[in-house]
């Protein structure tokens, strides 16, 4: 099958029927390519998949629902995808929820940490080889690389010493996302996977919901007035999906590359925090 006589490219989206992760599924059906939209809810999964009939792609959409706070999700995805699609040319991670109080997941983990890094380790990790075997293989990882405040709380991760804050929590996980990028290519030294790592900056999206009031009103306001909107902030995505660097891992914040010789791309932390992860992985039961 073509697109344009080029071939036609299949992308499991995490995150993929809200926000960007929806816009650049949706992108990547009106071109022609295939799409699987990962999330927890069904309504918006219906949403998604309406929207691809509208545009005439819906043979080429599905919504895949999965916990992807759960090992069990996260794993379940890899598996899936490895059994029921002939070829992945592109992950593109999108998913991300604003947790304001301290939440644990089945498995006993901090839920911002599980859902926005761990699930990210976890199906990107299990799927590198099959998608090594694509013509043009990356990973597309939506979080906020270098330069923002943020950092890992090595000894307590899940914050149960640690008072928490939705904001100390949700930088560490993007602090943890630029090191899985960093060391991404130690551990598949031979790969032909590019990793990007992506800040797109301020989008309107909806992650103002879960905060509580005013910071919500405030943070919906200067949205309304200063963010840009996805369509608009797909198009820089799209180029660096469909053309991504020659290195094996690059990050940008949104045209700006970033210099992965800084302290945010520490390659022994990033080992470290490895380590940490398998320690936290091997404890989960199955």
């Amino acid at each position: 099958m073509t697109r344009g006589g080029t071939s036609v490219r299949t992308y499991l989206i995490t995150g993929g029927t809200d926000g960007m992760g929806r816009g650049l599924g949706l992108h990547f059906l009106e071109r022609g390519d295939r799409v699987v939209a990962v999330a927890s809810g069904e309504a918006k999964g219906r949403a998604f998949l309406e929207a691809a009939q509208r545009i005439g792609a819906a043979e080429r959409a599905r919504f895949l629902r999965a916990d992807l706070s759960t090992v069990a999700g996260m794993e379940a995805v890899a598996a899936e995808a490895e059994a029921t699609l002939d070829r992945i040319d592109g992950l593109v991670f999108a998913t991300q929820r604003f947790q304001q109080r301290r939440t644990l997941t089945d498995d006993g983990l901090e839920y911002t940490f599980a859902l926005s890094y761990l699930s990210r380790f976890v199906i990107g990790h299990a799927l590198a080889d099959r998608l090594a075997e694509a013509p043009a293989p990356v990973i597309f990882n939506l979080g906020a690389p270098g330069g923002f405040p943020g950092r890992i709380f090595w000894d307590d991760p899940h914050f149960e010493r640690e008072p928490y804050k939705g904001m100390k929590a949700a930088t560490q996980a993007s602090r943890a996302i630029d090191l899985l990028g960093t060391d991404f290519p130690r551990r598949h030294p031979d790969s032909r996977v590019r990793y990007v790592l992506y800040n797109p900056m301020f989008v309107k999206t909806g992650m103002a919901a879960p905060l509580p009031q005013p910071k919500r009103a405030l943070t919906e306001a200067m949205a309304f007035l200063f963010a840009q909107r996805v369509p608009k902030a797909v198009a820089p995505m799209t180029r660096l999906i469909d053309t991504p660097p020659n290195e094996p891992v690059s990050a940008f914040r949104r045209r700006k590359r970033l210099n992965m010789a800084s302290a945010d791309f520490n390659p022994e932390s990033a080992a470290r925090l490895h380590d940490l992860t398998m320690e936290l992985l091997n404890r989960v039961p199955r």
